[in-house]
């Protein structure tokens, strides 16, 4: 146990992106609750892409797309008021393209909030390229809202973690869990078989190894108890053939599954992984993506 001081992460406005598809009109009211959680208000973006557009288009054109974009978000705004009239809710008419112009409109504190499927999605399993590009290139969080609508709370949040480098995303997780009065767990899932043949010799050698993985995802806990004494944080390593696969139906367990998100292996640009990739397709609850460089620009002192 580490007797180093570290701060909880402040979590930001929320900023949902509207494009008048059903997915994103279902998260833009995921994202209301969130910003109901988080005691913020809830930013809405259409990002009309006019500036591209005028060099190709008319100017009887780009004033259609002007005000359909802003009865778009009249009609959302409508729609959470009468959901959360408590709620604080801005609307923003944006010139860029989406992609640049969510990550304008979220900051460096902000946390974006898009739908799982845009306009030109072929099927319910196939995040929009909007929001795929959002996810991999925002310096904020981003939060793909999957699952049911109404789907029941679960009252719990899940960080898969991945090692001890984790911890400061991870307070991110708490973070949400904490807001929520929620319970927080962090799992690590266990892939045994990127082992054997390699490192792996001897059977002893692979206990070694779990055990080693198992004191790490306990220490890691035992810090966010640190930060957050009265959260209820549980811990827990599972092992398989498919770390995806796991977190998938790990995702049907709880209310929001959260994670890191690193660069590419050589570091030349922003990446979302393979298991990342995977769980923004097909999991069951809304999956948080957390740039490993963001938590420290997020910090308030620990009371």
């Amino acid at each position: 146990m580490t007797s180093e001081t570290v701060d909880r992460p402040e979590l930001g406005d929320i900023i949902a992106g509207v494009d008048g598809s059903p997915s994103a009109r279902t998260a833009a009211l995921w994202a209301a609750a969130e910003a109901g959680h988080r005691h913020r208000p809830l930013h809405l973006v259409h990002a009309a892409d006019t500036d591209r557009r005028a060099l190709y288009t008319t100017a009887e054109t780009i004033q259609s797309v002007r005000e359909a974009g802003r009865d778009l978000l009249e009609e959302t705004a409508k729609a959470v008021r009468e959901r959360f009239p408590d709620l604080t809710v801005t609307k923003e008419l944006g010139r860029q393209e989406p992609i640049a112009g969510l990550r304008a409109s979220a900051g460096i504190r902000g946390t974006l909030v898009v739908g799982h499927r845009g306009l030109g999605g072929f099927s319910t399993l196939m995040l929009g390229s909007i929001g795929l590009g959002v996810a991999a290139r925002a310096e904020v969080p981003v939060i793909v809202v999957r699952g049911e609508a109404e789907r029941p709370e679960t009252g719990s949040v899940t960080a898969a973690v991945h090692g001890a480098d984790d911890l400061a995303w991870l307070l991110l997780a708490a973070a949400e869990a904490d807001a929520r009065k929620a319970v927080l767990r962090v799992v690590n899932v266990w892939n045994v078989l990127t082992h054997v043949g390699s490192v792996v010799t001897m059977l002893d050698d692979l206990e070694d190894i779990a055990q080693r993985r198992v004191d790490e995802v306990k220490d890691l806990a035992n810090r966010v108890r640190e930060v957050y004494p009265g959260l209820i944080v549980g811990h827990h390593v599972e092992t398989g053939t498919s770390v995806p696969g796991i977190l998938v139906e790990a995702s049907d367990r709880t209310d929001l599954l959260v994670m890191g998100r690193g660069r590419r292996p050589l570091g030349v640009g922003p990446s979302l992984g393979r298991v990342a990739h995977t769980l923004i397709h097909h999991a069951h609850c809304p999956v948080e993506i957390v740039p490993l460089t963001f938590p420290a620009r997020a910090t308030r002192p620990t009371p």
